[in-house]
């Protein structure tokens, strides 16, 4: 049974959870801006313990992989408890990692059990607010806030590595840590605003959330390191998953989310769009650095104009997803991202500011597709599984994001695709970058395509109502 605005959104007339809303964008923003803030710092904090890259490595990864799980957990959770109770719990744990973090800086393993609290803590935002989202307002109202965290995401994202190396550089990389406590400000508004919502039915499976939390780290290291240890692992993990949750009277994930075609496509995308827009923002500085040999902050000054036009733009995308339908949004945000990359590829070695503003046109786009795409989810999911699915399609982009980037990361090293290929490319030392990023827009056209056979047949109708 599909999920309608009628069944779903009781509360989407409630004026009081409608005061929310500013705390929305306020707690993603800090909750995102913990993915990237750290990256910059690693070499500080590498000197400062003397470990080798893989060891300071693990600042960012156990990041990712308890913010991943997190995402599925909290998710789970909110088809049971109260989002109120929830979102402060996590606003909690957050904020206890950053404190511990920052006083116990000395010690690298107290560091590092500090990122994997945040990271606990801090996967409540963003799962809890996708749920927030979906159940307390109507479609209408839902495809302009979509349009809002895009946008915040989008900046977050692209200020976080600035404030980062700034912070970093002028005090000490350990005051990161507490970057995220103004998030605590948002406590006693969304005790205020949010509504008291009882117990629903169903309990928490703990060996399914094992066995899909252990796929995931060995998956994630197995990209980072290349072991194939832990590739087995992560098979064998999910295969047991698998047979678990089939078997199991309240599963972790139930297996009849899968069931809907439209909700496994929409993971797919999710996976390959997300994981090619993180692994670009990772490749191009590298590629102004190796080949136009610019410095940070010239390289911050080109990327910046496209991170900001996310933001200018996900509010734009929010209202067309209310008048045209996400069926038109995402086709605009895939066809912007496919274009810019294929020109991103046709001009490496010319002049640096044509790669600037085809940056501009992505980002335009993933604003526009992340808009669309999470809408198109909303539309598909059940009432009771709302929060675990969200979760799920938040977990799959969180982890595209290490695993793309990191495999695009071993392509570089190897140098596995620096031969000729690219047509309009002749000099070898473009060839690299040029093809890897060519490489890129063919998974994007092949994410249209299979939106097209999926989506494309079924997408939501525009939806009338305003705000």
């Amino acid at each position: 049974m599909k999920r309608t605005d009628d069944t779903a959104n009781h509360a989407s007339n409630n004026s009081e959870v409608k005061k929310s809303v500013p705390w929305i964008y306020y707690v993603i923003f800090f909750a995102v801006l913990n993915e990237s803030v750290f990256n910059v710092s690693t070499p500080d904090i590498a000197r400062q313990f003397d470990l080798d890259a893989s060891g300071v490595s693990w600042v960012v990864t156990i990041f990712f992989i308890v913010f991943g799980m997190g995402m599925v957990i909290f998710g789970k959770l909110s088809d049971m408890y109260s989002v109120k109770k929830l979102i402060t719990i996590g606003i909690v744990l957050y904020s206890i990692g950053s404190v511990l973090g920052f006083v116990l800086q000395s010690w690298y393993p107290a560091v590092i059990l500090s990122r994997a609290i945040q990271g606990a803590g801090g996967s409540a935002i963003p799962a809890l607010v996708f749920v927030m989202v979906a159940r307390f307002f109507t479609a209408a109202e839902r495809g302009k806030l979509f349009g809002i965290i895009t946008s915040t995401v989008s900046f977050a994202i692209g200020i976080g590595p600035l404030l980062g190396g700034y912070i970093a550089s002028t005090f000490h990389w350990s005051y990161l840590f507490l970057v995220s406590l103004p998030v605590l400000i948002a406590i006693p508004f969304f005790q205020k605003f949010l509504p008291e919502e009882p117990r629903r039915a169903g309990k928490m499976d703990i060996v399914g959330a094992v066995l899909l939390g252990l796929a995931i780290s060995m998956i994630i290291l197995f990209t980072t390191e290349v072991q194939w240890l832990y590739l087995f692992i992560a098979v064998l993990a999910l295969l047991l998953f698998i047979v678990h949750i089939r078997r199991a009277k309240d599963p972790f994930v139930d297996p009849a989310l899968f069931v809907d075609p439209l909700y496994r496509i929409g993971l797919i995308i999710g996976f390959f769009i997300f994981g090619t827009v993180m692994s670009i923002v990772f490749v191009i500085p590298l590629m102004f650095h190796h080949i136009y040999h610019l410095n940070p902050k010239a390289i911050g000054l080109l990327m910046f104009p496209g991170a900001m036009s996310a933001v200018i733009f996900g509010r734009v995308a929010g209202h067309l997803t209310v008048k045209r339908g996400s069926h038109f949004v995402v086709y605009t945000g895939l066809t912007l991202i496919a274009v810019s990359l294929l020109f991103q590829s046709s001009v490496i070695g010319m002049w640096v500011w044509y790669i600037g503003v085809a940056l501009v046109l992505m980002y335009i786009g993933f604003s526009f597709m992340q808009t669309a795409l999470a809408e198109s989810m909303t539309q598909i999911l059940p009432v009771d599984r709302i929060g675990v699915g969200m979760g799920l399609f938040n977990m799959t982009s969180t982890l595209s994001g290490a695993v793309v980037t990191a495999l695009v990361a071993k392509a570089i090293e190897q140098k596995l695709l620096a031969f000729p290929f690219h047509p309009l490319l002749t000099s070898s030392h473009t060839f690299l970058y040029g093809n890897l990023i060519l490489l890129l827009s063919m998974v994007v056209v092949a994410s249209a395509l299979m939106y097209f056979f999926t989506f494309g047949k079924k997408a939501p109708q525009p939806v009338k109502e305003p705000i």
